[in-house]
Order: structure tokens, then sequence, then C-alpha cells
């Protein structure tokens, strides 16, 4: 058997204070995420963060650093999950755009709005990528190598 982690992409996204998450349903009720999801074939990692932000929110996603690369085992799905946290910025608003199935709307909240919520956190990792945003870490994006 091969053991392959799924790789996920995900933005951090601050503005005035308040970082734009998702809510979203899952399997255990509404819980809130970083615009994220999964990288599909043929795409860089870059270009499947925009895409993800563009879909979940609506904003269109300006990658500006890698936040870190993130290891964590969902014991409930029984998945490992290798997350690639960005930050940027979030641009233009398409308000008439539908959102993904499963996504109810984007919500910009506080750190202490995200921290009074974490009983409704996906993962471990919502917290964990804002605490190393606010802690200053960034990685150039030329770190990540696409060839086609």
């Amino acid at each position: 058997m091969i053991w392959k982690p799924n790789v996920t992409v995900a933005a951090v996204i601050e503005r005035d204070g308040k970082f734009l998450l998702v809510e979203e349903e899952t399997s255990q009720g509404l819980r809130f995420n970083q615009p994220a999801g999964h990288w599909e074939d043929d795409e860089s990692l870059t270009a499947a963060a925009i895409r993800e932000v563009l879909e979940e929110t609506a904003y269109d996603f300006i990658p500006e650093h890698l936040i870190g690369i993130y290891r964590w085992h969902s014991d409930s799905a029984n998945v490992t999950y290798l997350r690639f946290a960005f930050c940027g910025q979030a641009t233009t608003h398409h308000p008439e755009r539908q959102l993904d199935t499963g996504i109810v709307g984007a919500v910009w909240l506080s750190l202490d709005e995200i921290r009074a919520n974490q009983s409704r956190h996906r993962s471990p990792l919502i917290l964990r990528c804002v605490a190393d945003y606010l802690a200053g870490k960034r990685y150039p994006l030329d770190l990540l190598v696409h060839y086609d």
C-alpha cells in the first residue's frame, strides 16, 4: 500500500485587524476554516490558493508569502493533510459569485473572535497559521518551484 498525504493550500488574509475565514458545512456540523482546499493536478501551489480563495470567498487573492508548511493528521477522518499556508491580499470582491458547495459564507473575524470559536474550527491549523502569521513568519514564494 502506498501512503500519500492530502496536499492542501490555505490563505491567511488580514484586513483592518480581522481575518477572512469561511463557515462551511462538514460532517461535524458548521465549522470555520481559512479559505482552503485541495491542490489539483497541473496547477502551481500559488494558483491553487488563488483559486480556492475565489471559490470559497468570492475575493480575488494575491499571494505575497508562504507562512509555513504544516502536517496534521485528522483522527476522525483518518487522513493526513500537508498544508501550504500563504498570506496576501484580498482584492476585488465578486458578491454575485456563487460560493463552493458546502460554504455557508465568508466572514471577517478578529483574533479574539477566532479564539472564542475554537470549538468550531475545522482543524487546529487555523489558529496555528494565524499565530505564525502574527509572529511574522514569511517565506518568499520563489521557494516553491513549479515546472510546467
